[in-house]
């Protein structure tokens, strides 16, 4: 489970460095493979390969086709199959660091099943503005 933010730096090239405790999870339980692609957020997702595959397959299963096809051209189509390198970076694409608005200052957010990468000014930006709707989801869960 992915859980928890981390402030990250984008080098020149468009690399970031997984924080350690997501890489740790990533490579022991499903590999160095990840797939990386957009959001219907202004961010970037990454996905082990399997949790990846799976999210396909529930786009495949959809029934309206009208719908299936646009999650297809925004998630697979954006998609990139990458290798974390041995310093744990990966390289996020050109467009989908223009696509999440993503400069040098990025954050990781763990959601469980995948982590999401936000420009740290957008995600400022988006984070402080969900309050009521916060309130409004959390009525649901029992804790």
């Amino acid at each position: 489970m992915f859980a928890g933010s981390h402030l990250l730096t984008v080098d020149d090239k468009g690399r970031l460095a997984i924080p350690a405790r997501f890489r740790a999870q990533l490579v022991e339980k499903f590999g160095p493979q990840v797939f990386i692609t957009r959001s219907y957020l202004p961010c970037v997702e990454i996905y082990p390969v399997a949790t990846f595959h799976s999210v396909v397959e529930q786009i495949d299963q959809m029934t309206d086709r009208k719908l299936a096809d646009k999650a297809a051209r925004a998630f697979i189509g954006h998609a990139e199959e990458t290798e974390l390198d041995k310093q744990g970076r990966i390289l996020l694409p050109q467009l989908l660091r223009k696509l999440a608005r993503l400069d040098s200052k990025a954050v990781a957010v763990g959601q469980n099943k995948r982590i999401e990468i936000w420009s740290e000014d957008v995600w400022t930006e988006f984070s402080s503005g969900q309050s009521d709707e916060l309130a409004d989801a959390f009525a649901f869960v029992k804790r």
